[in-house]
């Protein structure tokens, strides 16, 4: 297990290199000005100062190398020093990716907001989990029974409803008309006593629901799948004959077989969760890196659209090696050395 996950996490580094290549060259070689929303006044040589400030002066392959040292070198460093109180290094001469709109350093922005997204991104996966796993392992243990054809019928629908509909739907009933929950949430809202809490709780219901709804739909029909193709197995009759009670044999040896398939899902799904914050996040007025990036594109910000798509691509590659090695934790059969 050792030595391929060492091999699978070198050959992540030279993935993520080309990947971090393409999102630079596609991002750069668009027809954006930084020096597009200033004033028709401003002269034209002020204009190109402000370009080659930028370090758009400079050809192509030393920008991107630049960007990488910046983005891989510099500011793990300057977390290092921020968390441990280390010093490396002079941090004043270090170079770090400014955003063109804010002129602030572009992972300060994202740390800022990344708080907001984990907790509704983080608590909607989860929420999601415990949904469409007992679902998935019911439907398939009473299959074509009322519950099955229930179960089947909403994942279909919230399957196939986008979410900035669903969350539409939800502050038109639970807002405007019932007025139960509110519809904005207030990012600097801070827990301090139960009554606080209890306020929390309620603007995080509908965005984390969301969220958890559209990805439950698609986890239960896996784990039905999954579970229905290991109900018939020769083991399972095994254990069955040995007098097993079916909650043991359900519980244990199928469901925990079939949840090798549906780790992929669940590991690879994580980050279309995070894409899927983007529009949730709008709807809802969440201040997360889902409206950062929205407004990141809006604004033709070019390096914060860089830095955000790469950390996309990172969790990607990311979560596909974790879906791996929990194949083997959960079936000892499979030997990756």
């Amino acid at each position: 297990m050792l030595r391929y996950t060492v091999r699978r996490l070198l050959f992540a580094i030279p993935t993520l290199l080309v990947v971090s290549f393409i999102i630079f060259a596609l991002l750069d070689l668009a027809p954006n000005d930084p020096t597009g929303d200033l004033p028709l006044t401003i002269p034209p040589e002020v204009r190109e100062q402000i370009r080659l400030s930028l370090g758009l002066g400079e050809p192509f392959h030393i920008r991107y190398f630049r960007w990488l040292e910046q983005f891989l070198v510099n500011e793990p460093l300057n977390m290092i020093e921020q968390i441990w109180g280390v010093e490396i290094g002079n941090s004043a001469e270090r170079l770090r990716v400014t955003s063109w709109s804010t002129r602030s350093p572009v992972v300060d922005l994202i740390i800022s907001r990344l708080p907001q997204t984990l907790w509704v991104v983080g608590l909607s996966y989860v929420v999601a989990v415990c949904i469409a796993v007992p679902i998935g392992v019911i439907s398939a243990y009473k299959q074509y029974s009322v519950f099955d054809q229930i179960g089947t019928f909403v994942s279909m629908i919230g399957f196939s409803v986008p979410t900035f509909f669903t969350g539409t739907l939800m502050i038109v009933i639970f807002s405007a008309q019932l007025g139960w929950l509110p519809s904005i949430y207030d990012t600097t809202h801070v827990v301090t006593d139960f009554d606080s809490f209890v306020t929390q709780l309620k603007q995080i219901i509908m965005p984390v629901m969301v969220l958890a709804l559209f990805s439950a739909a698609q986890l239960s029909r896996f784990m039905r799948s999954s579970m229905l193709d290991n109900l018939n197995l020769d083991y399972v009759r095994t254990a069955r004959a040995k007098g097993m009670t079916e909650s043991v044999v359900l519980l244990v040896h199928v469901l925990r077989n079939s949840l090798i398939p549906v780790v992929t899902v669940i590991a690879l799904g994580l980050p279309q969760v995070f894409a899927g914050a983007i529009i949730t996040e709008q709807i809802f007025r969440v201040n997360g890196i889902g409206q950062l990036l929205i407004i990141a594109i809006q604004g033709a910000d070019i390096p914060l659209v860089q830095t955000l798509t790469f950390i996309f691509a990172f969790l990607i590659v990311s979560f596909n090696l974790i879906a791996d090695l929990l194949y083997g934790i959960l079936d000892p059969r499979i030997r990756y050395d």
